[in-house]
Protein backbone atom coordinates (compact mmCIF):
# COMPACT_ATOMS: atom_id res chain seq x y z
CA UNK A 1 0.00 0.00 0.00
CA UNK A 2 1.33 3.33 -0.95
CA UNK A 3 0.80 6.46 1.30
CA UNK A 4 1.98 9.94 1.87
CA UNK A 5 4.43 10.36 4.26
CA UNK A 6 5.14 14.40 5.97
CA UNK A 7 8.69 15.11 4.61
CA UNK A 8 10.48 17.26 7.40
CA UNK A 9 11.45 20.62 6.19
CA UNK A 10 9.35 20.42 3.21
CA UNK A 11 6.69 23.11 2.91
CA UNK A 12 3.24 21.99 1.44
CA UNK A 13 2.65 22.69 -2.12
CA UNK A 14 -0.15 25.46 -2.50
CA UNK A 15 -3.09 24.22 -4.34
CA UNK A 16 -3.26 20.74 -3.22
CA UNK A 17 -5.92 20.31 0.47
CA UNK A 18 -4.28 18.99 3.43
CA UNK A 19 -5.52 18.18 6.30
CA UNK A 20 -4.95 17.31 9.65
CA UNK A 21 -7.76 14.32 9.89
CA UNK A 22 -7.43 14.71 13.60
CA UNK A 23 -9.49 17.47 13.43
CA UNK A 24 -12.63 15.33 11.99
CA UNK A 25 -11.69 12.28 14.52
CA UNK A 26 -14.03 13.61 16.97
CA UNK A 27 -16.61 14.29 14.73
CA UNK A 28 -16.47 10.71 13.65
CA UNK A 29 -16.35 8.99 16.84
CA UNK A 30 -14.67 5.29 17.60
CA UNK A 31 -13.71 3.08 14.69
CA UNK A 32 -16.49 0.75 13.56
CA UNK A 33 -15.37 -3.22 12.78
CA UNK A 34 -16.47 -4.91 9.59
CA UNK A 35 -19.54 -5.60 9.48
CA UNK A 36 -20.58 -3.67 12.17
CA UNK A 37 -24.39 -1.55 11.43
CA UNK A 38 -24.18 2.10 11.19
CA UNK A 39 -27.60 3.11 10.68
CA UNK A 40 -30.00 4.68 13.17
CA UNK A 41 -33.20 5.34 14.27
CA UNK A 42 -33.11 8.38 12.34
CA UNK A 43 -31.97 7.04 9.02
CA UNK A 44 -34.23 5.23 7.06
CA UNK A 45 -34.16 1.56 6.75
CA UNK A 46 -33.56 1.21 3.13
CA UNK A 47 -30.35 4.14 3.02
CA UNK A 48 -27.27 3.91 4.98
CA UNK A 49 -25.58 6.65 7.44
CA UNK A 50 -23.54 7.66 4.11
CA UNK A 51 -26.79 8.42 1.77
CA UNK A 52 -25.93 5.47 -0.44
CA UNK A 53 -28.95 3.03 -0.74
CA UNK A 54 -28.26 -0.21 0.88
CA UNK A 55 -29.32 -3.91 -0.54
CA UNK A 56 -32.46 -4.99 0.49
CA UNK A 57 -34.18 -8.76 -0.23
CA UNK A 58 -37.00 -8.15 -1.99
CA UNK A 59 -39.83 -10.30 0.31
CA UNK A 60 -39.97 -13.94 -1.61
CA UNK A 61 -43.23 -15.22 -2.45
CA UNK A 62 -41.78 -18.33 -3.96
CA UNK A 63 -39.59 -21.24 -2.17
CA UNK A 64 -36.02 -19.63 -1.08
CA UNK A 65 -33.20 -20.92 -3.77
CA UNK A 66 -35.85 -21.44 -6.38
CA UNK A 67 -34.37 -20.24 -9.97
CA UNK A 68 -37.30 -17.35 -10.17
CA UNK A 69 -36.23 -15.94 -6.32
CA UNK A 70 -32.38 -15.82 -7.73
CA UNK A 71 -33.22 -14.51 -11.10
CA UNK A 72 -35.51 -11.41 -9.14
CA UNK A 73 -32.98 -10.67 -6.91
CA UNK A 74 -30.34 -10.76 -8.92
CA UNK A 75 -31.72 -8.72 -11.34
CA UNK A 76 -32.78 -5.91 -8.53
CA UNK A 77 -28.99 -6.27 -7.22
CA UNK A 78 -28.02 -5.65 -10.72
CA UNK A 79 -30.32 -2.63 -10.82
CA UNK A 80 -28.85 -0.97 -7.52
CA UNK A 81 -25.52 -1.50 -8.55
CA UNK A 82 -26.09 0.48 -11.52
CA UNK A 83 -27.36 3.08 -9.53
CA UNK A 84 -24.71 3.03 -7.49
CA UNK A 85 -22.13 3.18 -10.10
CA UNK A 86 -24.32 5.74 -11.65
CA UNK A 87 -23.56 7.95 -8.43
CA UNK A 88 -20.22 7.39 -7.64
CA UNK A 89 -19.66 8.45 -11.70
CA UNK A 90 -21.36 12.20 -11.06
CA UNK A 91 -19.87 12.12 -7.57
CA UNK A 92 -16.24 14.21 -7.04
CA UNK A 93 -14.23 12.22 -4.52
CA UNK A 94 -11.17 12.87 -2.19
CA UNK A 95 -8.22 10.86 -3.38
CA UNK A 96 -5.00 11.38 -0.96
CA UNK A 97 -1.78 10.61 -2.94
CA UNK A 98 0.42 7.85 -2.00
CA UNK A 99 4.29 8.18 -0.83
CA UNK A 100 6.83 9.78 -2.97
CA UNK A 101 9.46 12.31 -3.01
CA UNK A 102 8.21 14.08 -5.63
CA UNK A 103 6.35 17.40 -5.48
CA UNK A 104 2.66 16.80 -4.63
CA UNK A 105 1.86 16.97 -8.26
CA UNK A 106 4.35 14.31 -9.51
CA UNK A 107 3.15 12.02 -6.99
CA UNK A 108 0.72 9.12 -8.30
CA UNK A 109 -2.65 8.40 -5.85
CA UNK A 110 -2.78 6.36 -3.17
CA UNK A 111 -3.18 2.83 -3.58
CA UNK A 112 -3.63 -0.80 -2.38
CA UNK A 113 -3.04 -4.41 -4.06
CA UNK A 114 -5.65 -7.37 -3.27
CA UNK A 115 -5.15 -10.78 -5.20
CA UNK A 116 -2.79 -8.75 -8.06
CA UNK A 117 -5.59 -5.85 -8.50
CA UNK A 118 -4.62 -2.59 -7.79
CA UNK A 119 -7.47 -0.64 -6.06
CA UNK A 120 -7.13 3.23 -6.24
CA UNK A 121 -8.23 4.37 -2.94
CA UNK A 122 -11.11 7.07 -2.20
CA UNK A 123 -13.12 8.90 0.03
CA UNK A 124 -16.80 10.41 -0.13
CA UNK A 125 -15.44 13.09 2.22
CA UNK A 126 -13.26 14.06 4.64
CA UNK A 127 -14.96 12.07 7.55
CA UNK A 128 -14.58 9.20 5.77
CA UNK A 129 -10.46 9.64 5.04
CA UNK A 130 -10.56 10.51 8.98
CA UNK A 131 -12.06 7.41 9.73
CA UNK A 132 -9.41 5.57 7.51
CA UNK A 133 -6.63 7.10 8.93
CA UNK A 134 -7.77 6.52 12.54
CA UNK A 135 -8.13 3.01 11.17
CA UNK A 136 -4.49 2.90 10.93
CA UNK A 137 -3.62 4.80 13.96
CA UNK A 138 -2.20 7.89 11.48
CA UNK A 139 -5.28 10.58 11.96
CA UNK A 140 -2.57 12.76 13.17
CA UNK A 141 -0.76 13.31 10.27
CA UNK A 142 -1.24 15.36 7.09
CA UNK A 143 -2.72 13.58 4.08
CA UNK A 144 -2.26 15.35 0.73
CA UNK A 145 -5.26 14.68 -1.21
CA UNK A 146 -7.01 15.43 -4.92
CA UNK A 147 -10.79 15.92 -5.29
CA UNK A 148 -11.35 14.02 -8.60
CA UNK A 149 -14.82 13.01 -10.28
CA UNK A 150 -15.71 9.26 -10.37
CA UNK A 151 -16.05 9.55 -13.81
CA UNK A 152 -12.28 10.63 -14.64
CA UNK A 153 -10.90 8.17 -12.09
CA UNK A 154 -12.71 5.00 -13.86
CA UNK A 155 -12.43 6.34 -17.21
CA UNK A 156 -8.90 7.64 -17.10
CA UNK A 157 -7.05 6.60 -14.08
CA UNK A 158 -7.44 3.38 -14.21
CA UNK A 159 -6.72 2.81 -17.58
CA UNK A 160 -3.04 4.26 -17.24
CA UNK A 161 -2.25 2.35 -14.11
CA UNK A 162 -0.47 -0.30 -16.76
CA UNK A 163 -2.15 -3.05 -13.94
CA UNK A 164 -5.49 -4.35 -13.28
CA UNK A 165 -6.59 -1.88 -11.39
CA UNK A 166 -10.73 -0.71 -9.68
CA UNK A 167 -12.00 1.81 -7.32
CA UNK A 168 -12.55 1.36 -3.51
CA UNK A 169 -14.87 3.95 -1.78
CA UNK A 170 -14.77 4.31 1.81
CA UNK A 171 -12.95 1.33 1.97
CA UNK A 172 -12.47 1.84 6.44
CA UNK A 173 -16.27 1.61 6.16
CA UNK A 174 -16.89 -2.42 5.95
CA UNK A 175 -20.12 -3.19 4.35
CA UNK A 176 -20.73 0.75 3.70
CA UNK A 177 -18.30 1.26 1.78
CA UNK A 178 -18.51 0.42 -2.10
CA UNK A 179 -15.92 -1.60 -4.39
CA UNK A 180 -15.59 -1.21 -8.06
CA UNK A 181 -13.23 -4.07 -9.77
CA UNK A 182 -11.61 -3.67 -13.56
CA UNK A 183 -15.01 -5.19 -15.15
CA UNK A 184 -16.23 -4.23 -18.54
CA UNK A 185 -19.39 -1.75 -18.13
CA UNK A 186 -17.64 -0.10 -14.75
CA UNK A 187 -13.98 0.18 -16.35
CA UNK A 188 -13.14 0.94 -19.99
CA UNK A 189 -13.42 -2.10 -21.83
CA UNK A 190 -9.30 -2.11 -22.48
CA UNK A 191 -8.80 -1.72 -18.82
CA UNK A 192 -11.40 -4.55 -17.86
CA UNK A 193 -9.93 -8.28 -16.58
CA UNK A 194 -13.32 -9.48 -18.58
CA UNK A 195 -13.19 -7.70 -21.87
CA UNK A 196 -12.29 -11.18 -24.00
CA UNK A 197 -14.74 -13.37 -22.22
CA UNK A 198 -17.79 -11.06 -22.55
CA UNK A 199 -17.35 -10.07 -26.03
Amino acid sequence: MSEYEGRAGKQPRVGIPKSRLAEYAEIVGPVREYGDSVTSASTSPAHSASGRPEATMPPSTTPPGSARTENAFAAERRLEFAALLEKFRATPVLVPLGEGNSSDDERGLLTADLNGIRFILAFSDRQALARYAQARGEFGREWAYQTILGARLLDVAVPSAGVPCGVALDCADGPDGLVLPPMKGIVPAEAAIDASTHD
